[in-house]
């Protein structure tokens, strides 16, 4: 694994308004360019003989939003089921799951530092929270966004029952 051409990379990105149909052949477009870009790199960094005896390169697309939300549910799950063994329910709202997975992701890295921020933002507040006494088994905790900082607090009782929306 190596990181050359991890700024053609970031700098590969587009933003903009295209249909979904543009924005694929879009990201495809790019991916071959970069693709293209970064054998290159390779070529002037390594020599010859070294690059002879590697098998293939492998480029990676980079993530996009719904995936990082799909590594961000998967990461939360291993957090959801240790606290169901202690019998405490955990609910992570969607602004809080699109924070994590906005702080989580770096274009470089990619989703590499979403296991720190899970951690930093949740677990290390619920293992506080849980060593003070907070939760009990049977509570439900909610994980919701307030401002910039990811928040834990037990859900409302009317909140769990429907009755405040």
């Amino acid at each position: 694994t190596s990181n050359i051409g991890a700024e053609l990379i970031r700098k590969g990105t587009t933003i903009g308004f295209t249909s979904r149909s543009d924005e694929a052949k879009t990201r495809e477009q790019g991916y071959e360019r970069m693709k293209e870009n970064l054998l290159g790199e390779l070529k002037k960094t390594f020599r010859p003989e070294f690059l002879n005896r590697v098998d293939g390169v492998v480029v990676f697309h980079s993530l996009t939003r719904e995936q990082i939300r799909e590594i961000v549910d998967l990461m939360l799950t291993s957090v959801t089921q240790q606290l169901s063994e202690k019998g405490i329910k955990l609910q992570v709202t969607e602004t809080a799951k699109d924070f994590l997975g906005e702080k989580g992701y770096d274009e470089v890295f990619g989703a590499r530092p979403l296991r720190r921020a899970i951690q930093d933002m949740i677990e290390d507040k619920l293992s506080e929270d849980l060593l003070r006494g907070k939760f009990q088994s049977g509570d439900t905790i909610v994980a919701d966004l307030e401002g910039e900082e990811i928040v834990v607090h037990p859900a409302a009782v009317g909140a769990l029952l429907g009755d405040d929306k």
